[in-house]
């Protein structure tokens, strides 16, 4: 006879997994908002970071836009989930969550951002034929996945920044 694992048990023996959020932040002609961080290889990402333990994603995307950004909005609709699976560097899988930030001219972006100068070192309002040269291949992908929703008012799931073939078998 078996006998059921305690829930702290059971709980330490499933996988582990990290989440992220963020913040689409978009400007007329298609172009939206990107942060240069000081950090990593180089390529250009969407505001946004870790959620903190016990953390909601939408409240991540909007204390990260905060931090990194200095501005205080309130993310709209979700847009993006992006699962991202465990790397050999030892990360592990990553679920990344992105929400309308809401529409931003270049004259209000220039007013109102104050950049995180230990986080980030640039910020541009970018337009899409410029996403595949400034970001990571998996990156630009979900960027492109965040335009449409917002274009066509759906919600994306992806893996790696491409949508799964979702077609019954």
């Amino acid at each position: 006879m078996s006998h059921p694992l305690p829930p702290a048990e059971y709980y330490a023996g499933l996988p582990r997994h990290i989440g992220s959020a963020g913040a689409i932040l978009h400007a007329p002609e298609g172009r939206i908002l990107l942060v240069e961080p000081v950090y990593g290889d180089g390529h250009w990402e969407i505001p946004g970071g870790a959620m903190d333990h016990g953390e909601f994603p939408w409240d991540t995307a909007r204390r990260e836009v905060r931090e990194e950004l200095g501005l205080d909005l309130h993310p709209g609709r979700l847009l993006v989930v992006d699962w991202m699976p465990a790397r050999a560097d030892g990360r592990p899988a990553l679920a990344n969550h992105l929400f309308d930030g809401g529409p931003v001219t270049e004259a209000e972006a220039r007013a109102r951002i104050r950049l995180a100068g230990d986080e980030l070192a640039a910020w541009r309002l970018a337009h899409p034929a410029e996403w595949d040269t400034l970001m990571a291949p998996h990156m630009a992908r979900r960027l492109r996945a965040c335009a449409a929703a917002l274009a066509d008012g759906t919600t994306a799931y992806l893996h790696q920044g491409t949508a799964p073939d979702v077609r019954p078998r």
